[in-house]
C-alpha cells in the first residue's frame, strides 16, 4: 500500500498520562510532516496542539477516558470545552456498565449528548472490544450509528487488549452504511495497518505507523 495513503487513515496519537508539551510539539511535527489524518491528544493538550500545527491537521481529544464512565453531564462538558479549545475531532469512551446490564437506550443517550455537544465535528465511539460479548459486539454499530456518531472504534489502548482483525471484520458485517471503523490499540505494523484497512477500517489509531516509517526512511538514506 502507497505510504501517504496509509498515513492518510493514521490519527496520530499520543495519549500518555505522562505526555509533556514537548512530546505533543514533536507529535503534532510528525503529523504535518507526514500527512496524518489527525493528532489525537489528552485534552489538556488540545489549544496547545492547535496552535502547533496552526491548522494544517485536525486536532482529535478523547472524552470519558479511559475507562467511560463519567456521567453524560460530564462528558458532554468535557466535549464542550474540548471545541472551544479547538478539536475538530472527539473519540468518546462508552459507558461500558451501560452496555453490560443491556441498557441500550441509556448507551444511546450518552452518545447522542456527546454528539450534540460537537455539532459538525467527527465523533467517534469507543467500545472497548476486549471487554465486550460478541453479542454486545453485534448490537453496537447499529446503536453507535442511531446515536449521531460517525466512527465505531475498537479501544483505548489502555485495556487488557486492542484492535483485532476478527472484531474490525465483525463490525464491518452489522455497521449500517454510513458508520465508519477505526481500529485502535496494538497496531505493531505496517502490514497490520494494511490488514486492518482491507478488513473495513477506514482509521487507524497509532504511532507506531509514523515511527515505523521513519524507520523505514533511514534504513533507505543508510543504503545509499
Amino acid at each position: 500500500m502507497d505510504r501517504k495513503a496509509l498515513l492518510k487513515t493514521v490519527d496520530h496519537t499520543l495519549l500518555k498520562q505522562t505526555a509533556t508539551h514537548e512530546q505533543i510539539r514533536l507529535l503534532c511535527e510528525e503529523a504535518a510532516r507526514y500527512g496524518t489524518a489527525s493528532v489525537c491528544v489528552p485534552p489538556c493538550f488540545v489549544s496547545f496542539a492547535r496552535v502547533c500545527l496552526a491548522g494544517r491537521i485536525p486536532v482529535c481529544t478523547v472524552i470519558g477516558f479511559p475507562n467511560g464512565n463519567a456521567t453524560t453531564a460530564v462528558k458532554a462538558f468535557e466535549t464542550e470545552d474540548a471545541v472551544k479549545n479547538g478539536a475538530d475531532e472527539i473519540d468518546m469512551v462508552a459507558n461500558l456498565s451501560l452496555i453490560r446490564e443491556g441498557n441500550w437506550d441509556a448507551v444511546k443517550a450518552d452518545i447522542a449528548a456527546v454528539r450534540a455537544a460537537c455539532p459538525g465535528k467527527i465523533l467517534k465511539v469507543i467500545v472497548e472490544t476486549c471487554l465486550l460479548t460478541e453479542e454486545e459486539k453485534k448490537k453496537l454499530p447499529a446503536l453507535v450509528a442511531r446515536a449521531g456518531a460517525d466512527y465505531i472504534k475498537t479501544s483505548t489502548g489502555f485495556s487488557t487488549g486492542g484492535a483485532t482483525f476478527e472484531d474490525v471484520a465483525l463490525f464491518r458485517q452489522y455497521a449500517p452504511a454510513g458508520l465508519r471503523i477505526k481500529a485502535a490499540g496494538g497496531i505493531s505494523s505496517l502490514e497490520d495497518g494494511e490488514k486492518f484497512l482491507s478488513l473495513g477500517a477506514s482509521r487507524l489509531g497509532t504511532s507506531r505507523i509514523v515511527k515505523l516509517i521513519q524507520q523505514e526512511e533511514q534504513e533507505g538514506r543508510k543504503k545509499l
